[in-house]
């Protein structure tokens, strides 16, 4: 009889021996098949509803306290553009003014003579206008007034005496500050700035979805290997009970049963220590989508199935520099400073003013008679003249010309260095989603091999052909494969979700409407 056939009979008796052990004695465990080792990306069951990351994303865009923040600035935006708008609004002027003068005259007459007279005169000037610029530049004024005049001098004709007058004038810049670019630069800026702040929340809301993807997948993750764990201290429980009976027959040593106890308690750790990973991913996915909401965990999450090859790396870079918020908005950048070369160029130029006015004016016994004569026109003045001021040598001009031009080629070089450097972060997220989705493939793999491993190991084991170290170590194989397998299947995904955050496409796939 060979040594092999021998300890096949000899297993095979003391199976049976274990059959008729008293009732209050526990009956082996038989061999966990591999239908009864949990999926890889199996999680246990949480209470409360299943919870998807399209759920995820609509509470983040709710209640991300980042996204909050940014919000204020768009809104900024807006209101600086109100401001800038208002520089053109007309301004409303009233103005109501009383005066009273009196005194006492002396005359000599002769020696030793002279004569006195007293005087008073009183005024009541009311006076309103608007005052407004326009986008040419021109500042143009049109006032109206009525002025009472009285006193007790008995050689005035008109006592009291009413004068009314309004008048129109204007000054409109010829060379510098002339023109509706230069004057509605500011309003254009404002606009340029509501563009790049929604670029700028566009960019948060990308970077919260992709941090949401992340803490969701991640907390799937830790969930999964939460379940692999409690189903590995299960196996080493039913390891450490088997080597008890198997002590009380005689087939297993005081060894056997002190390394599946080590076992247990290796397991039990890794149980604690994956459920501490559990919480700490749950805190993170609920600080991205509430406000301070910590007391219920999330509902049960999962991966979602990825079919999608990884894209060539020019498409992505096209889609890339054509939706990706910071490379947008630094073109926007340029053209604000282009508008401040225009302007500073503007600024280089004389001073040269032309100023118009003309005034109708009308006195009579009473106010009304007094506006009647306006509509006459024979009292009427105007005036015309140009003005011309030039700063010696116009250097703090230039000055600020050449700064406002170093600023545009300064932003120039920057766009040219986010584009190379958007290059290089694209190139390395499309590589990123290629070796994961192989790392995904070859990881399914290993972990079915490591499952066959593991029974084999384990029917080698019943039949007294194996050790329960050997058991234990094909166990923490398999414990492994699983959780590499999760863990590719995490970074597969979090590879997408950078590449979707670096080519703007997370909005479109997740419907999400942005302010443009």
């Amino acid at each position: 009889m060979s040594r092999l056939t021998a300890r096949v009979l000899l297993s095979s008796l003391c199976l049976a021996a274990l059959t008729r052990l008293p009732a209050q004695e526990p009956a082996p465990a038989p061999a966990p098949t591999p239908a009864d080792l949990p999926a890889a990306t199996s999680a246990p069951v949480v209470a409360g509803p299943d919870l998807s990351l399209e759920e995820c994303i609509n509470r983040v865009l709710q209640k991300n306290f980042n996204l909050r923040v940014q919000g204020f600035n768009t809104a900024n935006a807006q209101e600086n553009l109100v401001i800038s708008k208002a520089g053109f609004d007309p301004t409303f002027t009233a103005i109501g003014q009383r005066t009273h003068t009196q005194g006492v005259t002396s005359f000599n007459n002769s020696p030793g003579t002279s004569t006195s007279s007293s005087y008073r005169q009183d005024q009541t000037d009311i006076r309103v206008g608007v005052n407004q610029t326009i986008q040419t530049g021109a500042a143009v004024s049109l006032s109206a007034s009525v002025l009472r005049s009285g006193n007790n001098l008995p050689s005035t004709t008109l006592n009291p005496s009413y004068n009314s007058d309004i008048s129109l004038s204007a000054t409109q810049p010829l060379l510098k500050g002339a023109g509706t670019k230069v004057n509605r630069a500011s309003i254009e800026n404002a606009k340029l700035g509501i563009t790049i702040a929604n670029l700028n929340y566009k960019g948060s809301v990308l970077q919260a979805v992709r941090d949401t993807e992340a803490a969701y997948y991640t907390l799937a993750f830790a969930r999964g290997q939460r379940a692999v764990k409690q189903r590995s201290l299960e196996l080493a429980q039913k390891l450490y009970d088997e080597n008890k009976v198997r002590k009380n027959t005689g087939v297993a040593t005081d060894l056997d049963v002190l390394t599946a106890e080590v076992g247990v308690a290796t397991a039990q750790n890794g149980v604690v220590l994956a459920q501490q990973q559990v919480r700490n991913s749950e805190d993170n996915l609920l600080a991205l989508t509430g406000q301070f909401e910590f007391t219920t965990p999330p509902g049960p999450v999962s991966f979602s199935a990825y079919y999608d090859p990884a894209p060539s790396i020019e498409d992505a870079f096209n889609h890339a520099r054509d939706l990706q918020p910071t490379y947008v908005a630094a073109q926007s950048t340029i053209k604000q400073l282009e508008l401040a070369v225009y302007v500073a160029n503007n600024g280089r130029l004389p001073t040269l003013n032309a100023d118009a006015a003309l005034g109708f004016n009308g006195t009579d016994r009473s106010t009304n008679s007094s506006i009647d004569n306006l509509k006459t026109g024979d009292n009427y003045n105007w005036q015309a003249d140009l003005s011309l001021s030039v700063p010696w040598g116009l250097r703090a001009d230039r000055a600020r010309a050449r700064i406002a031009l170093n600023n545009l080629h300064q932003e120039q070089a920057q766009l040219q260095s986010i584009e190379q450097n958007l290059l290089v972060q694209v190139r390395a997220a499309v590589l990123a989603v290629s070796t994961n989705i192989e790392s995904v493939q070859i990881s399914a793999k290993t972990t079915e091999l490591a499952e066959k491993q593991y029974e084999l190991q384990k029917a080698k084991f019943d039949a007294g052909l194996s050790t329960s170290r050997d058991v234990l170590q094909s166990q923490t194989d398999l414990e492994t494969a699983r959780v590499n397998e999760l863990s590719a299947k995490v970074n597969l995904r979090i590879a997408v979700a950078n590449l979707h955050q670096l080519d703007g496409s997370s909005i479109d796939r997740f419907h999400i409407a942005l302010a443009d």
